[in-house]
């Protein structure tokens, strides 16, 4: 791949932490189109503030992460062989969740993995050696479960709750254990937070500073995303408002 350099400084203060996700249980190629899209026609990814809206925000994050994992399987910077293998079977569990979330959505998925168009640029940033790497599969999992934590209390399908709740638990083991190939603490710290205490919801945060992880809204989790300039989509709609 071409990747070019980045110089943003708010992307250089989310990457102390490596801060920056493709259809089956089988890691495929990412669409080199994927990367290159022509942005004369960029789909609007737009969630709705409702069942089906959340869904499509979580399938979003997944393709998301299951995305990075192929990219960073094939980036070479990973040549630890036990790295390599953990990531490995990380980003088939990511691919797994995409195949789960369109399966649960059906005809109510809105978007499909081709209308998604990454950011090549933005991809080197995270990709650019193996601690950054593996501090970006650290907070792409931490910003899953404060995600799904976050949308969770608004679902009302008991289908869609089980759906979301089944795959929360997997990402915060997936953080653990690639913290624990860094040697970084098992759960996060105050210092690693990507929304500051003050601004968290505290309607979704009744329990903050007692050992809980905090609830993140998804228009917060959007703002991370679109922080680093990882996805090249226009993302609107009443959710993420």
């Amino acid at each position: 791949m071409n990747l070019s350099p980045l110089g943003n400084s708010s992307r250089r203060n989310l990457l102390k932490w490596g801060l920056v996700g493709l259809g089956t249980a089988a890691l495929a190629t990412v669409p080199s189109t994927a990367l290159a899209r022509s942005s004369r026609y960029l789909k609007p990814l737009t969630f709705t503030a409702d069942d089906i809206g959340i869904l499509n925000f979580a399938l979003f994050l997944e393709e998301l992460e299951a995305t990075f994992y192929v990219l960073a399987l094939q980036s070479g910077k990973i040549t630890d062989r036990k790295e390599y293998d953990y990531l490995k079977a990380i980003g088939k569990h990511e691919a797994t969740h995409v195949k789960f979330l369109r399966e649960v959505l059906g005809y109510n998925a809105t978007f499909r993995s081709r209308d998604l168009s990454y950011s090549a640029s933005g991809f080197r940033a995270v990709l650019k050696d193996r601690d950054t790497i593996l501090n970006t599969a650290v907070a792409l999992e931490d910003t899953g479960v404060h995600a799904y934590n976050g949308a969770g209390p608004s679902l009302k399908d008991p289908t869609y709750i089980l759906a979301a709740g089944s795959i929360v638990s997997v990402e915060a083991r997936h953080s653990a254990g690639v913290r624990g190939l860094l040697g970084r603490p098992a759960t996060q710290k105050p210092s690693e937070d990507s929304v500051p205490k003050e601004n968290l919801v505290p309607s979704l945060n009744p329990f903050n500073g007692r050992a809980y992880d905090e609830l993140y809204t998804p228009k917060q989790i959007i703002a991370i995303v679109a922080s680093l300039n990882i996805v090249n989509n226009p993302i609107n709609g009443a959710l993420v408002a």
